[in-house]
């Protein structure tokens, strides 16, 4: 019986990526609505675009979110509706999306600068931290604060486990602190790393948790144990995100290296890599697909705003 690298093979044999330039400058953030039908972008541009998915195909039609002051740093869709998108920005704002009429339902204000947010498993929160380690939960649907959390050292990033019954935070520490929700109790605090954690991801079956890190290495680690159970080490450079395939046996990790390294998630063992002519600081497999998207540093003039998706079949347009 095949191994699952072999059966991969074949499909990273025939992989091609499709490009879409529809920024006018660095993509911070990419990110695949629940139901994988679109995909959404953020950029320095102060705007956000949103891509459909027909098929095998990216559509060439997008439609283009304007409303934000400063950059749009980071962006999640409602996990429980895949019409939801919220965007966190420097212009100490976060809005909210409506990916039908394309236009902002809400607009909240927050005490800083944005850096990035997270929507809880159900639906009814939205996180959001900015550069003063400030996390504000918002109520998804009066759009009013619920509770805001200072903390004294450096937070990364955020999110919730799959259940939604726990909190976590990336440190510049090398730390990972985990708390109970919505008390915002602290239950566990892991020191993961020597260095800076700078990204967490969660696996879809919900039996690992990856930590990126400045040391260049990837964690992984049993959610149930909070046990590190191997550690992937190809890259060189601060590992600045992290996102685990549709069915958990893939992760993609990326750097200022010029490859996004997919490991399988069980063995370490490389995959397939995906080079790259910048540093790539966002990736999201798609929900249901093998379809990886990511975007690069604009470093060349060309490279200006290209949201780009691997995995389309090589006979795809």
């Amino acid at each position: 019986m095949a191994t699952y690298a072999e059966q991969m093979n074949s499909f990273f044999r025939t992989a091609r990526t499709r490009d879409i330039q529809a920024h006018a400058a660095k993509v911070h953030s990419v990110a695949w609505s629940c139901d994988g039908k679109r995909l959404a972008s953020g950029s320095v541009d102060k705007s956000v675009c949103v891509y459909l998915l027909d098929r095998d195909r990216l559509t060439k039609d997008y439609a283009i979110l304007k409303g934000h002051g400063a950059s749009v740093d980071q962006l999640c869709w409602n996990p429980c509706n895949p019409c939801q998108l919220a965007t966190a920005s420097g212009d100490k704002t976060v809005r909210i999306w409506d990916a039908r009429t394309n236009k902002a339902v809400a607009t909240v204000n927050t005490k800083g600068e944005n850096i990035n947010i997270c929507w809880s498993p159900d639906g009814s929160t939205i996180a959001v931290g900015n550069k003063d380690d400030l996390v504000t939960f918002i109520d998804a649907k009066s759009h009013r604060s619920r509770a805001e959390e200072q903390f004294r050292f450096e937070v990364n990033e955020i999110s919730w486990n799959n259940d939604g019954d726990l909190f976590f935070l990336t440190s510049g520490h090398g730390s990972v602190h985990i708390f109970s929700y919505p008390e915002l109790k602290l239950q566990h605090l892991i020191n993961a790393h020597p260095a800076n954690c700078i990204c967490i991801e969660f696996d879809p079956t919900g039996q690992y948790f990856a930590i990126g890190s400045a040391d260049a290495l990837v964690s992984l680690w049993d959610l149930q144990h909070l046990v590190c159970v191997r550690t992937f080490g190809r890259l060189e450079w601060p590992v600045r995100t992290l996102s685990f395939s549709s069915d958990g046996k893939m992760l993609a990790s990326s750097s200022e290296d010029l490859v996004i390294d997919i490991a399988e998630v069980e063995t370490g063992e490389k995959l397939h890599q995906i080079s790259c002519d910048s540093p790539t600081f966002t990736v999201a497999w798609h929900p249901k697909k093998n379809l990886l998207a990511y975007a690069c540093d604009d470093r060349r003039e060309r490279d200006a705003g290209l949201v780009r998706v691997f995995g389309f079949p090589s006979d795809s347009s």
